[in-house]
C-alpha cells in the first residue's frame, strides 16, 4: 500500500480555532467530502469521520497513513 490509493483523491490539510482547537486533513472525491481525520488539542485525542457508509479500508488505511506523516503528533496547548 502507498499513496497511490490516494492518487485519485484530493487531500487537504485543515486547521479549525473556532469551533474546535486542532488540525487534521480531508480526504475529498471531486466535490464531496469523504473522511476528516482530525487532532483535538483542546481535548488531546483523535478521530475519524467518514462521511460514507461504506468506503475502501485500503483508503481508510492510507488517509490515516497520510495523517500520521502529515500532522504533528504533539498537542498545541
Amino acid at each position: 500500500m502507498g499513496i497511490n490509493e490516494l492518487k485519485d483523491f484530493q487531500v487537504v490539510a485543515v486547521s479549525d480555532v473556532s469551533g474546535r482547537d486542532g488540525m487534521g486533513i480531508e480526504v475529498w472525491s471531486k466535490e464531496k467530502i469523504l473522511i476528516e481525520i482530525f487532532r483535538d488539542d483542546e481535548n488531546e485525542n483523535f478521530s475519524i469521520t467518514l462521511f460514507e457508509e461504506s468506503l475502501p479500508l485500503k483508503l481508510i488505511e492510507e488517509s490515516i497513513e497520510y495523517f500520521k506523516r502529515e500532522i504533528p503528533k504533539e498537542f498545541d496547548k
